[in-house]
């Protein structure tokens, strides 16, 4: 079969592999009709391996070397293990990324996502930008026929999305803060519009994103390159601030920016990955009793239903698709864009091309 597998930076091939085998009796292998590509396939292009185990062994998958990228993507079960149920072969589904063990405390608990055995699906072993995948059959979800391909590929990082919201407690009538609206914050925009919240607002750097967000139902945009951050959300706010302010940029100065936007007893949740400490003003924390909430990928049980249900929709598709590209169009056409920060919304690839 064909695939786009990693061999360190800069290097991705598109090459003819093996299929996968089994499926082991709680797996599924699927035919992959799309693959959405993300920011952290392009990281691990450019820069990895940051989380492939290309040079060693990975405790929870027990992968180690080359990797079959794609932790996004939509297909038909083509093979069926002993133990499953629930699905049938010719079963048109979307597969979560995480794979945990059920057994722990955290899996115990409904905390799938931190588990102690835990493993990302074109991460830590082959995954879904290649004609076939296997992923267990628990984490995948049956999709409406109402859902059309391009929509529920975008079900996977929707759900990372929709697990900050639910990580946040905002509610309606509340006003929410997004800062970065790009890849996830995007999804968290469309996600916290759903909700029914007084005022969204949206803060980035770039027009197209923040036009975007404007489509996905937030109600004001900010320009960080022409005004600052915190001071533009406090006038939005009557110098209230607001009661969730979400940091999904990554940028150095946005959580302490998230901090000062936020209002006396509201909460701040840290979604963008930061690969250096940042200082904060603890004090100013404390005194305004603001929560520090932080959230890490996605509970397949409540978040990808939940995704489904929004994607029933096709115009979030519509407002952060970009292109749909062959496989071979891959690192052109998708890793070095996104890498660059040239990528105008979300690149699928269709694997039938």
């Amino acid at each position: 079969m064909r695939a786009a597998r990693f061999y360190g930076p800069k290097d991705v091939r598109i090459e003819n592999v093996a299929e996968p085998e089994g499926p082991a009796p709680d797996e599924v292998i699927l035919d992959v009709a799309l693959a959405s590509v993300c920011g952290t396939d392009s990281s691990e292009w450019a820069h990895g391996p940051l989380l492939v185990p290309l040079h060693t062994r990975h405790p929870g998958s027990g992968h180690l070397g080359p990797l079959i990228l794609g932790h996004e993507f939509v297909g038909r079960v083509a093979a069926v293990g002993s133990a499953v149920s629930q699905l049938r072969v010719g079963d048109r589904v979307v597969s979560g990324a995480g794979v945990s063990c059920g057994k722990c405390d955290w899996c115990r608990a409904g905390r799938t996502n931190l588990c102690a055995h835990y493993y990302t699906i074109g991460l830590h072993v082959d995954g879904g930008l290649a004609q076939k995948v296997r992923t267990p059959a628990r984490i995948c979800r049956k999709v409406p026929d109402a859902i059309d391909d391009r929509s529920a590929t975008l079900a996977q990082p929707l759900s990372v999305a929709l697990h900050a919201v639910n990580r946040s407690g905002v509610l309606p009538g509340m006003t929410a803060a997004i800062i970065g609206t790009g890849g996830i914050g995007a999804f968290i925009t469309a996600g916290v519009a759903s909700i029914g919240v007084d005022r969204l607002i949206a803060i980035d750097i770039d027009v197209d994103r923040l036009a975007t967000a404007r489509r996905l139902g937030a109600t004001h945009t900010i320009d960080a390159r022409s005004a600052d951050t915190a001071s533009a959300i406090l006038d939005l706010t009557g110098g209230l601030g607001a009661h969730v302010v979400f940091e999904a940029s990554g940028s150095p100065s946005a959580p302490a920016a998230a901090l000062a936007a936020a209002r006396r007893g509201g909460r701040v949740v840290l979604v963008g990955l930061h690969s250096a400490p940042r200082e904060l003003n603890l004090l100013a924390f404390t005194v305004r009793e603001v929560d520090i909430i932080t959230t890490l990928a996605h509970v397949c049980d409540t978040d990808l239903p939940r995704s489904l249900e929004l994607l029933s929709n096709p115009q979030l598709a519509d407002a952060v698709v970009d292109k749909v590209i062959p496989l071979d169009a891959l690192v052109d056409a998708a890793l070095q864009p996104l890498a660059a920060g040239r990528a105008r919304g979300k690149i699928i690839v269709d694997l039938r091309l």
